[in-house]
């Protein structure tokens, strides 16, 4: 998308007030000063270190370093790319995009729109396959399945004929182009040129997004054959990592249920929990985890009782964590998966399972055990540091006290001896989690390195000072070349205010497009807001002085016949009226 002019920026931001977009996503709010202070989103805490200006339609987390404006928060929320969240903003505050490209944002939206009519029909053409012969096989397994036709009509289920080519003839005949079927993954191209259905001989799922458009589509075979599930691939308006299924049935219900299928979040919903969730065939993502953290206080991860589902449960836990949403783990016997157990042993005895989820400590202490013989030495020394890592992540000193005592008396060790294997534990993943953290935010910021020399700090207070007072430019960029930059990143930022702040009344981040990554985007936000308070002119004069030691150039240019002095008397006289916060 081409650079999107100021006024029309300016107009979006004002129509969709970033603190409202916090409360949308359920996000509690206080009031701090002029604006607001909340938990960040973005990571794990229990503070309020996320800041919203309401003033500059910005926000900024002070530990994490995440901020930008609306734009930039739809992008990290769900996952839109900036084109997406664009359109998404005008189309709701019923804006006009402007743009000079033939590729603008009509047309992309064109192509969502025609993905969702295409995936309606596609949706209809397999449901409506159900009650033809052809369909006999899909039905018989619903009955299997024990389904109820309601059931059936309220998730559209549906069966693709055992034909290569069946819904491609019929959307033919809808007045669909084979471009517009391949792109929503319908169909696909084979190596003869020809299209051919994408799925066939499977049951049906449809994946609806929570506005009810359905977005894509899951298939299950009806045989021994692999894959068991196949998914509607990347299209403009499905990634199976960002979506759940059935999120849009939830109703209120402050305690979501997380399962592993599709059959199991059916089978829940026909047998009255009408708050399950699961993820799209693919073990659950931070952005899933963020995704229900936004509607529910604590959520309980019912995944299948064999190992692969227990380890799952044991990556969701983690994802959770990092999200601050509190986590509860089913304990089920007897049965494989919630489907099942519903079958064997009916909803009643379901809800007790659900009363009597274990605590995610409790989970983490069952597993210590696994694949360990208790009765040898090896096996006892095993299980005491396992168990001495998982008391060490309890943050509560009392909670952490009560099972030091249990597994003391369990091993038949005094508790001493296990609360002093806790502290070595709890020091060790202090170490390892620290290296870890810095490790991540290298891999992330790699391109954008803030090393603390007196150099980088010089970039960055001239940066923050032109984003503050863009009308300061044209002086500056006689003085410095891009070049002179030594940080790549404040190099590519640099530019990008040469050419924009020439024509710029008001500096706001948006005005620098989709020319920066989500992480460069908050970055720069980052800058300003780091030295909102150290802004004034004779900063600036030696910020620039030192850039020009450091460089290779001893002595600032004198274009124009201007001399040094005269440069800088220039930003000197310049008015400091005009403000960003």
């Amino acid at each position: 998308m081409n650079a999107l002019p100021e006024e029309f920026l300016f107009t979006l931001l004002e129509k969709n007030p970033i603190a409202e977009e916090f409360r949308r996503c359920h996000i509690s709010l206080n009031q701090c000063g002029k604006g607001f202070s909340c938990s960040c989103p973005f990571h794990s805490e229990t503070g309020k270190s996320c800041f919203i200006y309401p003033e500059t339609h910005n926000f900024y987390c002070s530990s994490c370093h995440c901020g930008g404006d609306v734009i930039t928060f739809l992008m990290l929320m769900q996952n839109f790319s900036y084109e997406e969240a664009i359109q998404f903003l005008a189309q709701r505050s019923q804006l006009s995009i402007p743009s000079a490209s033939p590729e603008n944002a009509f047309q992309i939206q064109q192509k969502r729109e025609r993905c969702f009519q295409i995936n309606k029909d596609t949706a209809n053409f397999y449901y409506q396959n159900l009650i033809t012969p052809s369909g006999q096989a899909g039905l018989n397994y619903f009955r299997k399945r024990k389904l109820l036709p309601q059931t059936i009509r309220k998730y559209g289920l549906g069966y693709a004929p055992d034909n290569w080519h069946s819904l491609h003839d019929y959307l033919s005949r809808k007045g669909y182009s084979d471009e517009e079927m391949i792109l929503a993954n319908v169909c696909r191209q084979g190596k003869n040129g020809q299209l051919y259905d994408n799925f066939r001989n499977r049951v049906i799922f449809p994946i609806l997004d929570m506005q009810r458009h359905v977005i894509g589509f899951g298939g299950r075979v009806l045989d021994d054959s692999k894959p068991k599930y196949l998914n509607t691939s990347d299209t403009p308006v499905f990634d199976k990592g960002n979506h759940l299924f059935s999120l849009p049935f939830t109703e209120n219900s402050s305690v979501f249920i997380l399962a592993e299928g599709y059959m199991d979040v059916i089978a829940l919903y026909q047998a009255g929990f009408h708050n399950a969730v699961a993820t799209l065939g693919t073990a659950i993502t931070p952005r899933q985890a963020r995704l229900i953290a936004q509607y529910a206080e604590e959520v309980i991860i019912s995944y299948d009782s064999d190992s692969a589902g227990q380890n799952a449960a044991q990556k969701a836990i983690s994802h959770f964590q990092e999200v601050g949403l509190p986590a509860r783990v089913l304990h089920m016997t007897n049965a494989k998966d919630p489907d099942e157990f519903i079958q064997n042993f009916g909803k009643e005895h379901f809800q007790n399972l659900l009363n009597h989820a274990l605590s995610v400590t409790e989970f983490s202490l069952n597993r210590c055990q696994e694949n360990l013989d208790l009765q040898t030495q090896n096996g006892k020394t095993t299980y005491l540091r396992r168990i001495s890592l998982v008391l060490a992540g309890i943050g509560n000193q009392t909670e952490q006290d009560v099972f030091i005592q249990k597994k003391a008396k369990e091993l038949d060790i005094r508790p001493e001896i296990l609360r002093q294997a806790v502290e070595r534990s709890a020091n060790d993943q202090k170490k390892f989690q620290g290296k870890k953290f810095f490790q991540e935010i290298e891999r992330r910021f790699s391109h954008i390195s803030r090393s603390e020399s007196k150099n980088t700090k010089s970039e960055e207070l001239i940066l923050a000072y032109l984003m503050r007072f863009p009308e300061i430019i044209s002086t500056v960029m006689q003085i410095l070349q891009p070049e002179q930059f030594t940080i790549e990143f404040h190099r590519k930022l640099y530019q990008l205010l040469c050419q924009i702040l020439p024509d710029c009344t008001k500096f706001i981040p948006s005005l620098l497009g989709n020319s920066l990554s989500i992480e460069e985007m908050c970055r720069t936000t980052g800058i300003f807001f780091d030295y909102r308070d150290k802004l004034n002119q004779q900063a600036l004069e030696d910020c620039i002085h030192n850039l020009y030691l450091f460089s290779a150039k001893p002595t600032i240019p004198e274009p124009s016949g201007i001399s040094d002095n005269e440069l800088l008397q220039r930003i000197s006289n310049k008015k400091k009226n005009t403000h960003w916060i």
